[in-house]
């Protein structure tokens, strides 16, 4: 069974994301990083919503050393890869869509980490 908290934390999430969402969209030169972060692991995928195709997608699922370093450290190592994946494709400008959740912690190391690797945005 749910918390009532929990329940309100994922509407709250929910609006800010759909808020987010109407006011942004990926196009083939400014494609949208969008982030996804659950309790264990952290997703990014970067998107052209025209054609409605992921260009490139990372998480820390693949990586190794999970323990070492924490959630964030991962995070950071996600952004990198996820910049490196964009490079690859030819991207260097992204619109970054933090999904609904706060620029802290797990969202900004992401964000940090694709700006390492040479993301705009």
């Amino acid at each position: 069974m749910e918390s009532r908290v929990s329940t309100k934390k994922r509407i709250l999430r929910n609006r800010r994301h759909k808020r987010i969402r109407s006011t942004m969209q990926g196009t083939k030169q400014h494609p949208r990083l969008c982030v996804f972060r659950s309790n264990t692991s952290i997703y990014a995928q970067i998107i052209d919503d025209e054609k409605g195709m992921v260009l490139a997608f990372a998480t820390d699922r693949k990586l190794n050393d999970k323990k070492k370093e924490g959630k964030v450290g991962r995070a950071e190592r996600v952004g990198e890869q996820i910049a490196e994946l964009a490079k690859n494709a030819g991207i260097k400008k992204v619109k970054f869509d933090r999904g609904g959740y706060r620029y802290h912690g797990r969202i900004k190391a992401l964000a940090d980490g694709a700006r390492k690797g040479g993301l705009i945005f």
